[in-house]
């Protein structure tokens, strides 16, 4: 059964992946659409980012409604909720700058190309 930490555990492996994919140029990896194609991938991934993470809040809201979170330490429940949303807003926020980020870099390399008039070395 896909679970959300299944879900998220495999996205964070597909970028791990993507990051070894793209340690180096070579084949599939050399020219500058290439990178087009990826950013364009990755600022789609991000712009996704911010419901994904702003759902991370309803297991804890519904945790918390039903009476049943607890804080390590003894902790103020009601308080550590507050303390969660905040810093899902911020992540929330720095997301939304990662995606604009991204489209910007995207549109940047958007008219680089490769000249196929002659035989060019790709180094």
């Amino acid at each position: 059964m896909s679970t959300p930490q299944r879900i998220a555990t495999q996205a964070a492996e597909a970028v791990r992946s993507l990051n070894h994919a793209t340690i180096t140029t070579g084949k599939g990896w050399e020219h500058a659409p290439q990178a087009y194609h990826v950013l364009g991938g990755l600022a789609h991934l991000a712009r996704m980012l911010p419901q994904a993470i702003e759902q991370t809040l309803l297991p804890v809201q519904n945790t918390n409604s039903h009476g049943r979170l607890t804080v390590d330490g003894g902790g103020n429940p009601g308080q550590a909720v507050q303390h969660f949303g905040n810093a899902v807003r911020t992540a929330v926020q720095a997301a939304e700058l990662l995606a604009d980020a991204l489209a910007h870099a995207h549109a940047a390399v958007s008219p680089l190309g490769v000249d196929t008039s002659k035989s060019r070395a790709t180094t």
